[in-house]
C-alpha cells in the first residue's frame, strides 16, 4: 500500500490524526529495563503495542538508535510494527538531505534497509536532491517547510520573491508531487504559518511536530490545518506519550496519554 493511502485510511478508519514519535532516551527508560539486552527496542515495542490503535503513524528518530547503535534494535521495531500492526505507517525521521547519489544511498538506508513508509527529508539543496526518493513511488517523502525549532525563523520566515522561504517550498513541494507522495513538516508552534501552507498545498499531506512537551496547541493546529475532509494531519507527539510514566506501567501510561492526545484532536477537528 502507498504511503499516502496507508495514511489516509488510518485518518478514516481508525479515527485519529495522532503520529506518536519513538526518540528513545537511555537515561529516561524505565529502570526496569534500561540494563536489559536490547533495551531500547523492548521499551519501544511495549509503547507500540500499547498504542498502535490510538496512531495514525508512527515515526522514529533515527538518531536516538544511532548515537547508541542500536540500528539493528530500529530495523527489528519497524520489522514488529508491520509485522504485528499491519497498515500503521512507519515514518523515518532523518531529515536527510545531499547531493543526488548520496540522497540514492539514503533512500537505500531508509526504505530498503529499515523498510521505512516514509523518510523526513531536508529540501534545501533543490529538486535533484530530493528527486531519488521519488524513484520509489509507495513511500512517502516529508519536506522539512516551517519547522517548529525557534531557530527555523533564521532561514524559512526570510522574504524571497514576495514570499517567505518556507512559502516557497510548500510551492516548490506541488510542483514536485507529480507521483502524490509528497507531504510537509510545519510545527504546531507556528498555527498561521501551517494555515498558510494549507492555503498553497490543498490536501497535502502535514506532518506536525511541537505538540506536547513543545507546547504546540492542539486546537490552533487543528483548526489552522485540517482538510475539509476532516484530514490532512499527522500531529506528532514523542515526549509526552513515551515518558508518561517512569515504573513497571510505563506502557499504560503511554496509552492513557495518547488516548487523552487523540480525544483532545479529536474533540476540535469536529468543533
Amino acid at each position: 500500500m502507498r504511503f499516502t493511502d496507508a495514511i489516509h485510511a488510518r485518518w478514516t478508519r481508525n479515527d485519529t490524526l495522532l503520529c506518536v514519535g519513538l526518540d528513545p532516551d537511555p537515561a529516561r527508560l524505565p529502570a526496569a529495563i534500561r540494563d536489559q539486552p536490547d533495551a531500547i527496542l523492548h521499551f519501544c515495542r511495549e509503547i507500540v503495542d500499547a498504542t498502535a490503535d490510538l496512531a495514525c503513524a508512527f515515526k522514529p528518530q533515527i538518531a536516538y538508535f544511532a548515537a547508541h547503535r542500536a540500528e539493528e534494535q530500529l530495523e527489528a521495531l519497524i520489522a514488529h510494527i508491520h509485522r504485528r500492526h499491519p497498515g500503521v505507517p512507519v515514518i523515518l525521521d532523518a531529515k536527510r538531505g545531499d547531493i543526488g547519489s548520496t540522497a540514492e544511498q539514503y533512500a537505500i538506508e531508509a526504505f530498503q534497509r529499515f523498510g521505512a513508509d516514509a523518510l523526513t527529508v531536508n529540501p534545501y539543496m533543490g529538486h535533484d536532491s530530493v528527486e531519488p526518493y521519488l524513484a520509489w513511488p509507495d513511500k512517502g517523502v516529508i519536506l522539512l517547510c516551517r519547522t517548529s525549532n525557534p531557530g527555523g525563523s533564521d532561514l524559512q520566515f526570510l522574504e524571497s520573491g514576495g514570499e517567505r522561504v518556507f512559502e516557497r517550498v510548500a510551492r516548490l513541494a506541488l510542483e514536485w508531487n507529480r507521483n502524490g507522495q509528497l507531504a510537509l513538516v510545519v510545527g504546531a508552534t507556528f498555527p498561521e504559518e501551517i494555515a498558510r501552507v494549507r492555503r498553497i498545498v490543498g490536501d497535502m499531506p502535514l506532518l506536525v511536530p511541537g505538540v506536547g512537551a513543545q507546547g504546540g496547541d492542539v486546537k490552533a493546529t487543528v483548526t489552522a490545518g485540517c482538510t475539509a475532509a476532516g484530514g490532512g494531519l499527522m500531529i506528532n507527539s514523542s515526549r509526552a506519550i513515551l515518558y508518561a510514566g517512569s515504573g513497571a506501567d510505563f506502557a499504560s501510561a503511554a496509552r492513557a496519554a495518547a488516548q487523552a492526545t487523540r480525544d483532545e484532536i479529536n474533540r476540535w477537528r469536529r468543533a
